[in-house]
């Protein structure tokens, strides 16, 4: 294939298979753009309870026909269903502490009871009391049941040329929940004396949401650094801090490999590629000043796009459309707490 006239070799197709999914849910409706709480000729293919708004946060259903190929879900937080849904909903931050009321709870055989979590386990507690209670798993996590990323690649039918933002600065970090003692405040702090890094959020320089991406955009590096390190644990701050911004992500998280199970391996720079933080700035230092290098870490944008997570409407349709797709079969998650730490 040719791009401005120069021959363009098609990435491997492992890595493809690896790193990308050709098709997803993408719906061409913000989650406010409809509400399908009650059915309009009462023929809906299944019935979902979402037992608690997620951290109280209210959002308005959608359509998941529009998201996927297959029929509408009737989505309700009226309670009253309990005893016919199809399916329910427990976000674990707000069910986590109410075991014993759960376990109350009358069900029926045919209702499949989902645990839904995007906190690492870090931020999870009381894990042990959810075990034995639910019957599919709904997460970050790859091995879910329905597997609820915080961000993908998505494959485009045509390459593109690239798109490399203009860089006047060097290294950003946009950071709120500042803990001194936590790995990724020790390693900044190293870091720090060894190269300058900008540093953006609560207790730093002010940065007003609808100027994340544009101020991000001007830096040839930015700090993807996790408040925690685990399994699959690939947030926000990768997907939409440094990949949507157009600068390239140094990571620090789960290990390098965990990492390319999602992203290319000459996409990102993780920080256990280096001996210590003083040998990963002066990496950082000579390739800003090294544009063919620095482009490599661009050469996937020619046939993928980061895809940022799309809300909890698109979740939970999520769970809509592996219902009405995956054999019906009844089991138990024993032990979900060792599963997921």
């Amino acid at each position: 294939m040719l791009v401005g006239g120069a021959p363009v070799t098609p990435p491997p197709l492992w890595g493809l298979w690896r790193c990308c999914r050709s098709s997803g849910p993408r719906s061409g409706r913000e989650p406010g753009a409809g509400r399908p709480e009650e059915p309009a000729n009462g023929s809906w293919w299944l019935t979902i309870l979402l037992w608690t708004w997620p951290f109280g946060h209210h959002f308005n259903f959608i359509n998941c026909s529009k998201v996927y190929k297959t029929p509408d879900c009737h989505f309700t937080v009226n309670r009253s269903w309990s005893q016919k849904a199809d399916a329910v909903i427990m976000h674990h931050g707000d069910v986590c502490r109410e075991r014993e009321k759960l376990a109350q709870v009358p069900r029926f055989p045919f209702q499949r009871w989902i645990w839904f979590n995007l906190e690492s386990p870090s931020h999870s507690p009381n894990l042990g009391a959810m075990d034995n209670l639910f019957n599919l798993t709904m997460s970050y996590r790859r091995d879910s049941d329905i597997f609820t990323p915080y961000g993908e690649l998505q494959l485009l039918t045509q390459p593109q040329p690239l798109n490399i933002p203009p860089k006047t600065k060097l290294v950003a970090w946009v950071v709120s929940n500042w803990k001194a003692n936590s790995p990724r405040v020790k390693y900044y702090q190293e870091l720090k004396k060894h190269i300058t890094v900008d540093v953006y959020g609560r207790y730093h320089l002010p940065l007003p949401r609808d100027k994340l991406l544009p101020t991000i955009s001007q830096y040839n590096f930015y700090l993807a650094f996790e408040n925690s390190q685990h399994e699959d644990y690939i947030t926000e701050k990768l997907w939409r801090n440094a990949l949507s911004s157009g600068t390239v992500p140094v990571v620090l998280g789960p290990p390098r490999e965990n990492y390319e199970r999602f992203l290319p391996p000459d996409s990102f720079i993780h920080v256990d590629d280096f001996a210590s933080p003083g040998d990963m700035a002066q990496y950082l230092w000579e390739l800003s000043r090294d544009g063919e290098g620095y482009q490599r870490y661009f050469q996937w944008r020619k046939w993928m796009k980061p895809s940022e997570g799309p809300g909890w409407a698109v979740h939970v349709c999520r769970a809509c459309h592996f219902l009405q797709t995956t054999a019906a079969r009844y089991r138990v998650v024993p032990d979900l707490s060792e599963w997921f730490v």
